[in-house]
Order: C-alpha cells, then sequence, then structure tokens
C-alpha cells in the first residue's frame, strides 16, 4: 500500500465548515463515544485525555495497556457497544465524562451491578458508584504475591461483562499494567491527536508480533483486534468527503490486518506483519499531516457538535 498517492489539502476556515456539515449529515453520534459521554463535556472529553499513567515498559505490561482498551476483551453488550475498560478508566484513571444510559445516574458513575452488560451480577437495583482511579489503591490487593488481582479480572470480564473465559496471558498482561499503574506528577488534560492513536496503533502491532514469536496466537490476535479496533476509531475521526480517500486507505489498512490476524501459519503471519509495519510508517505521517482537516481539530469537532444541534 503506498500511503504517498494520497494527496494533501490546505486548510481553511472554509474546509472547517465543509468538514463539520459533511459530518452532521450522517444519522449517527459524529464520535460513538458519544453515546456513554456526558453531553455539555463532550468537546473537552474528546478532544483531551488525562496524562498517561506512568508503567513498566516489558512486553507482557505493554500487551496489559493494548487489551485495556479493547472493547474485544469484555465481549458481550459492552463489545457491541465499543465499551472498553479503558472508556470507564481513561488512561488508567477514572472517567468524570462517563455517563452512560440507564448505567450512570451522574457523570463518573456506574452501576457494576446492572444485568444491562450480564445477568450474572445483576441485582435489579439501580446503584451507581463512582469509577475509581486505577493509580491509586483499591478494594482488590494488588500485590503479586496472590492471584487476587487476576481472579477479580476474570471475574469482571466473564461475569460482569459476559466475555469470553481469558486465557492466563490474557490475565497476566491485564494484571500486570494494572499493577504496573503509578499517577502522573502532572494532572492536567492534554491535547488527544491522531498521532497518539497511531502510536497505540504501532504499539499494539509490535506486541501482537511479540506475541507471535513467543508462540501465544490467541494473544496474538487479540492483540490485532485492539489495533483494528484503534484503526476504527481513527476511521471516524476523518470524517466528511474531503478526507474520502484517507478514510478508504484505513479500511485497506484494517482489511490486511484482519487477513494477518487469522493466518494460522506463524512464519507468514510473521512475514506479512511485517511488510505492513515497514508501510505504517508513512500512512502516521499521513495522519500528522491530515489531523487538522478532522474530527481530531477542536474547532471542526466544536462546529460538528453546534451543526448536530440544530
Amino acid at each position: 500500500m503506498d500511503w504517498r498517492r494520497i494527496g494533501f489539502l490546505k486548510y481553511s476556515a472554509a474546509a472547517t465548515l465543509m468538514c463539520a456539515v459533511a459530518v452532521q449529515a450522517a444519522d449517527r453520534p459524529l464520535i460513538k463515544a458519544m453515546e456513554w459521554l456526558s453531553p455539555p463535556q463532550y468537546l473537552a472529553a474528546l478532544t483531551t485525555q488525562p496524562p498517561r499513567a506512568s508503567i513498566d515498559h516489558d512486553h507482557q505490561t505493554i500487551a496489559g495497556e493494548v487489551l485495556f482498551h479493547a472493547p474485544t476483551i469484555l465481549g458481550g453488550q459492552a463489545a457491541k457497544a465499543g465499551l472498553s475498560c479503558a472508556s470507564c478508566h481513561e488512561n488508567g484513571r477514572d472517567n468524570p465524562a462517563f455517563l452512560f444510559p440507564n448505567l450512570s445516574d451522574a457523570p463518573g458513575t456506574a452501576d457494576v451491578t446492572s444485568s444491562f452488560f450480564s445477568a450474572h451480577r445483576g441485582n435489579a437495583t439501580f446503584d451507581p458508584v463512582p469509577i475509581p482511579d486505577l493509580t491509586l489503591p483499591g478494594k482488590i490487593s494488588r500485590s503479586a504475591d496472590n492471584k487476587d488481582l487476576e481472579q477479580f479480572i476474570r471475574d469482571l470480564i466473564v461475569e460482569e461483562f459476559d466475555g469470553q473465559e481469558p486465557s492466563a496471558s490474557t490475565l497476566d498482561a491485564l494484571a500486570r499494567y494494572i499493577r504496573s499503574l503509578r499517577k502522573p506528577e502532572v494532572e492536567e488534560r492534554v491535547s488527544l491527536t491522531a498521532d497518539d492513536h497511531f502510536s497505540d496503533i504501532a504499539q499494539a502491532v509490535q506486541a501482537a508480533r511479540v506475541a507471535q514469536e513467543q508462540d501465544d496466537p490467541d494473544l496474538s490476535q487479540l492483540l490485532l483486534a485492539a489495533a483494528r479496533h484503534r484503526l476504527g476509531l481513527v476511521h471516524e475521526r476523518f470524517a466528511g468527503k474531503r478526507l474520502k480517500r484517507e478514510r478508504k486507505a484505513i479500511v485497506a489498512a484494517s482489511r490486511v490486518l484482519g487477513k494477518i490476524q487469522y493466518n494460522p501459519d506463524k512464519n507468514a503471519f510473521l512475514e506479512e506483519l511485517e511488510k505492513w509495519q515497514m508501510t505504517f510508517p508513512g500512512f502516521q505521517k499521513l495522519g500528522q499531516e491530515k489531523q487538522h482537516l478532522s474530527l481530531y481539530n477542536p474547532e471542526i469537532l466544536s462546529a460538528a457538535l453546534a451543526q448536530s444541534k440544530r
């Protein structure tokens, strides 16, 4: 795939309005995350993020961070809605803008005993609680000397969200990530950019490659599913007619990963994935250069939100 063939558009105020109008025409949320965010906080929640919590940088911890952002892990209704662990725990923190219909009573809360996601823990009572910051001590021991955290994560996936039984390596990766979380020194939110998502995609693909090299195809498949989910996040932000070719390129990139994802031949898997990785820097550069025309741009998103209210 030759990303360099895609032409470059010049940014202007007119382009901002054109993008906003084109996006508003679609009969769906501008960005899917709006389905579980507080409307007054849309702009801030969709264009900024809390600083990333510091983590260890071994392979399993990085894989855990990738899985933490993957709806595939939760399965069931949560996966269909596009929810991941990170939807409630933004970059491992809490999420003061989270407001899911019939699950929250105020922004930043969630009913973890609702039967909406799973019948296992439904208690027939609407009792939302504040979403905790995972960088702070919680009710579950995070000591590596016991498996309390792994058991908690397993029960959350299988019982609270009706997901499939996670593998031992999946549980290990998620537990390592959560144990590794350290509160950042700076609390102020920072900009969310296309490059953030592209960097996450590159990280997910590399983690999938390492998992495959370590003969863990199941984990590798999950990590590529997470990478494809991130590509989907970029796709929805690159909205409007003027970014049509870019969206097609994103879809093509995701389809290639999809073919690689379920390739049972380890050598072929690794060979094709390496080819994909070699083309990715050009794709990433494109995202950096075009994000000012997309919904990553606060001005364009603000105009689109205003247009959608009319």
